[in-house]
């Protein structure tokens, strides 16, 4: 089971749009086989660059309003926000590499 903090509808606000540092979204479901495939690539994500970014995972089911809002139709879906929009998006199960790129790349701008 992952480490990684759960947020949803109350605390979408605080955390990720009014978050001073980017913020990674990994949008979920408990019965997505490709979402549990990515788990070990996200927690791999989370240790190496907590340091300079939010990562939070949001469970579609259980935050349809938040998934609707950022037009979520296939999961999984990486969302990473910057200055409280979203700036880019990963969508399908990949690899670590493709991720940790993504965000580097994000970073540096």
């Amino acid at each position: 089971m992952s480490n990684l903090e759960f947020i949803g509808q109350n605390d979408f606000k605080e955390k990720v749009l009014a978050s001073d540092v980017p913020v990674l979204i990994d949008f979920y479901a408990d019965w997505c086989a490709p979402c549990k495939m990515m788990e070990p690539s996200i927690e791999q994500v989370a240790q190496e660059f907590s340091d300079k970014m939010h990562i939070y995972k949001v469970n579609v089911d259980d935050s349809p309003v938040i998934a609707a809002s950022y037009q979520i139709m296939s999961i999984p879906t990486l969302l990473i926000f910057k200055d409280g929009a979203p700036v880019s998006s990963i969508v399908g199960a990949v690899s670590y590499k493709v991720i940790s790129e993504k965000l580097l790349s994000i970073l540096e701008e």
